[in-house]
């Protein structure tokens, strides 16, 4: 970890207005968060997106850098891991969400960027069916060795990371404040746990408070890290919907669990079920189907037969395209850059394989033949 560069890298979050989007312009066009801040302001009003008032906050904005000499103080003390954007073990599933955090803070042991995250959400107050179809769903992901992830939040969020603890599944907590504290307290001990079998993950410094603005953000982080993210419960306007809606801008796969007619808490899942943004699912069967893990560990025992005239399928064209120049790509930069979702693009990737158009490789990578 190089402290000095990271200074600049916290500072970065600090300057008023800046934001993650511009703040990846600038490491772009400046090629370090260190560079940023001795650029002159002629030269920053050529990035994109930074203006006569931000190009005026980056000059003026050396004093931030004082409050990060406390950050790392505290970074240090409590072995706390930061994640930058440009570092190789940010999440690469993030990269592709244009407001990805510029920097993670992390606490744990589980990678971040293990081959099957699935995200869990549901209401603050669940039903004893809403407990039952959670704790079922996360018994029957163990044998995918899924990373359960989800917002530690009262409700289905603590009770998924209580089921995955107790089944000895790895679980990744997303937190609405900083790392020096845990909301709400009553899910201290857990949350201790969790560091121990999974992590606890936030954008967020020491010293923030939960306040209600936050969880928005850290919504985004679990609709984006995640694979799948699964709705068990919720009202028409609760707070998964949020979840499920950054979930479907980002191109993730949705699912939700149906609820009785009338029913107050299944609304939010009926709601999203029928306006086709989620997928109906009764069981992680129905889940594990949809994403084409099953297929994807059956592959390789499956001979591979070259066809002797080969006619690519509309989606196969697309992915084609979507290597342009490139030799090698990660699944999440092709569901990106092809605007499909993950289960579309592994099962597409997957009869390209058959047909010897590309090749697999380990961490989720592919490779043109």
């Amino acid at each position: 970890m190089d402290l000095n560069e990271l200074q600049y890298q916290i500072g970065l979050t600090l300057i008023e207005g800046i934001g993650d989007v511009n703040a990846k312009s600038l490491l772009a066009y400046c090629g370090s968060a260190q560079e940023v801040f001795r650029q002159k302001k002629t030269h920053l009003l050529k990035v994109p997106g930074i203006g006569e008032i931000h190009a005026r906050s980056i000059v003026g904005s050396k004093d931030v850098l004082k409050r990060t000499e406390e950050e790392i103080k505290f970074i240090k003390k409590y072995k706390i891991t930061p994640l930058f954007f440009t570092d190789e073990n940010y999440p690469q599933r993030l990269k592709y969400c244009s407001d990805s955090p510029i920097l993670l803070y992390y606490k744990g042991n589980a990678n971040l960027n293990k081959e099957k995250i699935v995200g869990v959400v549901g209401s603050r107050k669940p039903s004893d069916y809403g407990k039952e179809k959670t704790q079922e769903l996360i018994s029957e992901l163990k044998s995918t060795n899924a990373i359960v992830l989800s917002g530690l939040a009262y409700g289905v969020d603590a009770w998924a990371h209580k089921c995955a603890i107790d089944e000895g599944m790895e679980t990744v907590g997303v937190l609405g404040h900083g790392l020096d504290r845990i909301y709400p307290q009553l899910h201290e001990k857990m949350a201790k746990k969790m560091i121990t079998q999974g992590g606890l993950l936030t954008d967020f410094m020491s010293g923030t408070n939960p306040d209600a603005v936050n969880f928005p953000k850290r919504n985004r982080i679990v609709a984006g890290l995640c694979d799948a993210l699964v709705v068990v419960e919720s009202k028409r306007k609760g707070g998964s919907l949020i979840t499920a809606t950054i979930a479907n801008s980002y191109n993730k796969d949705v699912f939700a669990f149906p609820g009785r007619a009338g029913d107050l808490l299944a609304e939010g899942c009926n709601g999203l079920i029928k306006q086709n943004r989620a997928t109906l699912i009764e069981n992680a069967a129905d889940l594990i189907y949809a994403m084409q893990w099953e297929e994807e560990e059956k592959k390789s025992k499956k001979n591979k037969q070259i066809p002797l005239m080969i006619n690519l399928s509309d989606d196969e064209k697309i992915i084609m395209n979507a290597f342009g120049d490139k030799t090698e790509m990660h699944i999440d930069e092709i569901c990106h850059v092809s605007q499909m979702t993950i289960s579309k693009t592994a099962s597409v990737l997957l009869q390209m394989e058959f047909s010897n158009l590309i090749r697999s490789k380990p961490g989720k990578m592919y490779a043109a033949m």
